[in-house]
């Protein structure tokens, strides 16, 4: 495959363009989009349920299984043979069908915040499907779009693009319309077409897309940039238990294959026993649980107008003790309002708001709150036109425009107060006229009086401007020197009503919030004083600047508000925090956001936020406020506690049977169960697993952030498969000693007291507290009495017969009331136990635990 950024004969962009560039008619767009295909570079949702379900027979032990059920039937066994494949059938279709529809769920909801692009379609502007988009289109692009696909620059408007992803340049690249030199095939000198995945800083522009999907530049880099993302805690936690598990598993297989064969027992029945055995140890419907459980919180959160687009976001959220977000918007209602002016005497006058409005009105950059708060005034400025602009960036913290009127011409600069002042040299009288040198004792006053400002919450921004030549047409950042300074523009932005009630729920969940914003620390102070924020510590982004990583690591812990930070200073604190051990959310909706938004444990945005920003952010509120988000970790808690209701059941009765199992085939002249036997007392419990992502949650396992720890995983199934496997052995010597019980009665009867313990001890491991206290879901209780009552009716009908099961006697049941009533009370006594000596709660930036 060549690479279109280096090599001459894919550089399209030193052909001309096409001379017409009037957009496509709807017929046309429907014929391209058939000839060309989606926008995008993965497989359509048609292939989905055909992966999906092929991917359930690479589990190796579905594929064994098969091989046993092909030598049963080779072997004449004609009745196993149609057992396992029965077995195996509803094993993967359940998995499959639950899954399935958690998944379409899943993606419903993120169509619904998928990204759009304005394109002119039938001579109108319209409102499309980035995915919709085809060769021939005519895109409308302005500041805080991500360009959707790759295309010549038709027209611009003081047109940057930041196209790093693709080319490494640190810094906003200028596009406009022309034909380049033939030497220009490097994708740095493609000034005049813009590639998928850049994103506009500034301007405006339309783009006559040239290549779409696949055939784009990142398309040709697909197979780098398109990568899964790293694996969740969560992933890791579930990878980790799943390990366990197997090994476990093929040393129980191994003992038992050894055992038989050594006691010279029939080998495919042998090989049969201890392939069923794995399937009854191996948490096969551990995946459908989490998906299935994470997808109906996704739809809950939905319900609160929060989506969700990657479903392992949601558990991140619940074990999230970190929360970065930014102060406006989030904090306070992001109504901003020009409360004053303030010129170098302290006055109020028309010409430094006639400075502030030229410059807000002529910038083509992404409009802050601060502009429309300047534009909100009526001033007159007619006769003022724009030639040039240096857009705002980050790293310097300011806008400056180049306009003319008459024979005027000048630069007006707006920006970060303290910036503005240092490239000063003189200051205004108020009219427009430079008054006097900005000496030392001047340039504190005017500090002090913007810090003043900051001290009553309010953001400040200064204003300096300076004539310059009338043939100067094109302003760059060199300009920026020698200003007059003009005065400060005051806003004041109050905070959220319910901002702070959302904080204080925050901080009793445990999750400790962080400030990190461009504004300074007087006025984040000013702000936390009004929400009764505690404040431990403040760093400022000069001070960031000066540490290093291990030197920043050791005090985000003690700090709150990072203030006057830039973007990358942002992203040092996600990834500081993340090094200490914390699970890390994000809050932004800025192009200047999307570094910490990918940084991020779990990253949040809101629907209004730029299209870089919701396109990397994994969830979306549509409404911007914190109650909301705090609904969002109780959510994720609440699906992470019903994931770890399923685990428990793994590691507890479950392994204690299949252990049990194992030992039995010991001393037995016969196996303890058969294959078919194993296979079917493993559907059923699963069967009744199925409604565990209904069930509810205790309010106690919503207080604090959880996650996964294997060492109290491994002390739970030591300690619970313990007391499952003492009561196995207490069923095998009444069957043998009470009821002098053959093959058949004796695999009937502890089929029943395995499956029934089983599935009842659900009600008492599902809750730390008392299980009469905590009340399961009515669909929890339905499907585990349900499959109760068919195991105890399945030895008396037909489809028992086929199992080989036995009719067992009416006592029996008595003495089986009483095993099942024994274990669950030894249970509880012993859970009691287990959580006071051995469930520690872990602090924030420690080792994982579970609660």
């Amino acid at each position: 495959m060549t690479d279109p950024v280096t090599d001459a004969t894919s550089a399209w962009w030193l052909r001309p363009p096409p001379a017409a560039a009037q957009g496509l008619s709807g017929a046309q767009a429907d014929e391209a989009l058939a000839k060309y295909g989606a926008n995008a570079f993965r497989k359509g949702p048609r292939h989905l349920a055909l992966t999906q379900l092929l991917a359930r027979f690479r589990n190796p032990l579905i594929l064994v299984l098969l091989a046993a059920s092909v030598v049963s039937a080779a072997t004449g066994d004609i009745a196993n043979f149609l057992i396992i494949l029965l077995m195996v059938t509803l094993s993967i279709t359940l998995d499959f069908l639950q899954e399935h529809r958690a998944i379409h769920a899943s993606d419903r909801l993120r169509e619904s915040v998928a990204l759009r692009a304005h394109v002119l379609r039938d001579g109108h502007p319209r409102e499309i499907p980035v995915t919709a988009l085809v060769p021939g289109d005519v895109v409308l692009l302005a500041a805080g779009d991500r360009v959707p696909a790759d295309g010549f620059v038709v027209e611009a408007r003081d047109f940057f693009v930041n196209q790093s992803l693709l080319t490494g340049e640190s810094y906003p690249v200028e596009k406009h319309p022309g034909v380049l030199e033939r030497e220009a095939t490097e994708l740095q000198q493609a000034r005049n077409a813009v590639f998928m995945g850049s994103v506009v800083v500034s301007g405006s522009a339309r783009i006559l897309i040239m290549c779409t999907g696949s055939a784009t530049v990142m398309g040709e880099m697909a197979h780098s940039l398109l990568v899964e993302p790293p694996p969740t805690a969560f992933a890791l936690g579930m990878h980790r238990f799943g390990l366990l598990l197997m090994r476990i598993t093929v040393m129980l297989v191994l003992f038992v294959m050894l055992v038989n064969l050594l006691l010279h027992r029939p080998v495919l029945d042998t090989f049969v026993f201890a392939v069923a055995l794995a399937v009854g140890l191996t948490p096969e419907m551990l995946p459908m649980i989490v998906s299935v459980t994470l997808a109906r919180g996704a739809m809950r959160m939905a319900r609160q107008r929060v989506i969700v687009k990657r479903l392992a976001s949601i558990q991140n959220l619940g074990a999230m003790d970190v929360l970065c977000t930014d102060k406006t918007g989030t904090l306070t209602e992001a109504r901003i309002r020009l409360e004053r002016c303030v010129d170098v005497n302290g006055n109020d006058t028309p010409h430094l708001r006639r400075l502030a409005y030229l410059n807000s009105i002529f910038e083509s950059g992404v409009r802050s709150p601060l502009d429309d708060a300047i534009l909100a005034g009526e001033v007159d400025v007619s006769g003022w036109r724009k030639v040039d602009e240096v857009p705002f960036d980050f790293e310097r913290r300011r806008v400056s425009v180049l306009v003319e009127r008459a024979d005027t011409r000048c630069l007006v600069v707006k920006g970060a107060p303290e910036d503005v002042l240092a490239l000063c040299s003189q200051q205004d009288d108020g009219e427009g006229r430079s008054s006097s040198l900005l000496n030392g004792s001047a340039r504190e006053a005017l500090q002090a009086q913007y810090q003043t400002l900051e001290r009553e919450g309010l953001r400040v921004l200064g204003v300096a401007w300076r004539a310059v030549a009338a043939d100067h047409t094109h302003a760059d950042v060199s300009d920026e020197h020698e200003l007059i300074f003009a005065g400060f523009c005051a806003f004041i932005d109050p905070p959220k009503v319910d901002a702070g009630t959302a904080l204080h729920a925050l901080a009793r969940s445990g999750v400790d919030v962080k400030i990190l914003t461009g504004d300074s620390e007087r006025v984040t102070l000013h702000l936390c004083a009004l929400l009764k924020l505690p404040v431990v510590g403040v760093l400022t982004g000069q001070e960031i600047a000066q540490m290093d990583e291990a030197a920043l690591r050791a005090r985000v812990g003690r700090t709150t508000l990072f203030c006057r930070v830039n973007p990358a200073q942002k992203n040092r604190v996600i990834l500081a925090c993340k090094a200490m051990g914390h699970v890390v959310g994000y809050l932004g909706d800025g192009v200047n956001d999307a570094p910490a938004l990918l940084s991020a444990d779990v990253s949040l945005t809101v629907d209004s936020a730029a299209d870089v920003a919701r396109e990397v952010a994994d969830i979306v509120m549509l409404e911007h406020n914190l109650s909301v988000l705090h609904a969002g970790v109780q959510e994720g808690r609440r699906t992470f506690g019903n994931v770890m209701k399923y685990t428990m059941m793994g590691t507890s009765s479950n392994f204690g049977n299949m252990v049990s199992m194992a030992g039995a085939s010991l001393f037995l002249p016969f196996l303890p169960m058969l294959p078919s036997q194993i296979l079917l007392n493993n559907v059923l419990y699963d069967l009744a697993q199925t409604t565990i992502p209904l069930d509810l949650v205790d309010p106690s396992d919503l207080r604090r952030p959880r996650n996964w720890d294997m060492g109290f995983i491994l002390r739970y199934m030591g300690l619970f498969g313990l007391i499952s496997s003492a009561f196995d052995v207490l069923t095998f010597c009444i069957l043998l000693w009470v009821f002098q019980a053959d093959d058949g009665l004796f695999r009937t009867g502890w089929f029943m007291e395995s499956l029934i313990t089983q599935v009842l001890v659900i009600f008492v491991i599902r809750t730390r507290g008392k299980p009469w206290a905590s009340r399961p879901s009515a669909a929890l209780i339905a499907s585990s009495l349900g499959v109760v009552a068919l195991a105890l009716l399945l030895p008396f009908t037909p489809l028992g017969r086929l199992f080989q099961f036995e009719q067992a006697p009416a006592v029996f049941f008595v003495w089986l009331l009483g095993m099942v009533v024994t274990y669950l009370a030894l249970v509880e006594l012993c859970k009691r136990f287990f959580y006071a000596r051995w469930a520690t709660v872990r602090s924030p930036g420690s080792a994982p635990q579970f609660r």
